[in-house]
């Protein structure tokens, strides 16, 4: 950590207000343009959010897993585009870096990613490979000293504004499983790198992804993250950062969470039918209170496994155990936060249907709830497999 215990309290303060008095007034702004304003990255970047997780020596501040969540969990509070603008410099576009990269690579690229100088970009996902990353298609081939890269991303988030992509591409190709798969830092200005256009979603407007299309790009062999003796090792740095980024994705969920059932609260208490607040019919309360208690679970499950992650534990199925829960519960949070509004949940000009579009999302990204079951219950079976062999 590199704040003490009151310059942290003094952080989360800043980012409470920041979210208060300038992200949620420009919600509706966002999702009409589908662009952040310029003011806002500036801010963002004054803040030090773009660092967040970057060590201090590369100008981050460093923060553990712990104090990242908390961050987030103010943060998560506005419409989730905003997280996004700093959330692959944080997470998905740095760690890969931070937890195998050279001492080279580390200061080429992490100081301007802690700055906001430089985007960085997380590029696994393909047409025909997703859920299954060992299975991808992108080629990077061995000529000389360099390799030459050839295949076709999609859905990368961040990828119009990225500096740097963290490519994920065959190096051997007479494997078809994870073992054959390098981890790349390609350069975004390169010529023969293509982005196709923006992708029209159905909810989170302002945060951007497309489809990347890599044609014959050359990059020499120290692009791969660790260097040379980490050929062939790109899905172990891939795992690495899904596990922390399932943490700190869930984080974002029990704050929007948190968001859902405040404004929620409010209008029940403001809301009248039948000569009295809806907040004191119990068929509501029953809703509010189930709303709080799945918040407050998804929390606490969170804030155990980052003090795990912290201390060094494996936190494999614990992750996936925050991500599975955490992304279900907002979304059912967001369900209610509707039914509560009734007619004004539903009508165009309301945050809560936004919210309940932008939500849906955490559900399939960094790995889909149905990914999370797999993971949690293989890994409770290869544990069980183990104790019983002990």
């Amino acid at each position: 950590m590199a704040l003490d215990a009151d310059t942290f309290e003094q952080l989360l303060d800043q980012v409470a207000r920041f979210v208060r008095e300038k992200l949620r007034p420009r919600e509706e702004e966002v999702a009409l343009s589908d662009a952040i304003p310029a003011d806002i990255v500036s801010d963002m970047r004054q803040l030090g959010l773009f660092g967040l997780a970057i060590p201090e020596e590369f100008g981050g501040l460093g923060l553990n897993v712990s104090e990242e969540v908390q961050v987030l969990f103010r943060l998560g509070q506005t419409s989730p585009a905003f997280r996004s603008v700093i959330g692959t410099n944080n997470g998905i576009g740095s760690q890969g870096i931070i937890f195998d990269g050279t001492a080279e690579q580390k200061q080429r690229y992490l100081p301007r990613m802690a700055s906001g100088e430089l985007i960085g970009s997380f590029a696994l996902t393909e047409p025909e490979a997703g859920s299954d990353a060992g299975s991808l298609r992108t080629s990077a081939r061995r000529d000389g000293d360099s390799f030459v890269i050839n295949g076709t991303k999609r859905f990368i988030t961040n990828a119009p504004q990225a500096g740097v992509f963290t490519v994920f591409a065959r190096t051997d190709p007479n494997t078809s499983t994870a073992s054959g798969v390098s981890a790349f830092l390609v350069d975004a200005d390169l010529p023969e790198i293509t982005l196709g256009k923006k992708d029209r979603k159905m909810g989170q407007q302002g945060a951007h992804t497309c489809d990347v299309i890599f044609e014959d790009v050359r990059v020499p062999v120290d692009a791969i993250i660790g260097g040379e003796k980490n050929i062939g090792k790109g899905f172990a740095t891939a795992m690495k950062v899904l596990d922390r980024g399932r943490l700190t994705i869930s984080a974002v969920c029990v704050g929007v969470a948190e968001r859902l059932i405040g404004d929620s609260l409010n209008y029940a208490i403001e809301r009248k039918q039948f000569g009295q607040p809806i907040a004191e019919f119990q068929l509501v309360q029953a809703m509010l209170a189930d709303m709080r208690t799945e918040c407050f679970a998804a929390r606490c499950m969170i804030e155990e496994t980052a003090r795990r992650f912290d201390a060094g534990q494996p936190i494999a199925t614990e992750a996936a155990c925050c991500k599975m829960f955490a992304s279900e519960m907002v979304g059912r949070v967001a369900d209610k936060a509707v039914q509560i509004h009734g007619g004004a949940g539903y009508v165009a000009d309301s945050g809560i249907k936004r919210f309940y579009r932008d939500v849906r999302l955490f559900r399939i990204y960094e790995g889909t709830t149905q990914i999370q079951q797999l993971v949690i219950a293989r890994n409770m079976v290869r544990d069980a497999r183990r104790t019983a062999g002990a």
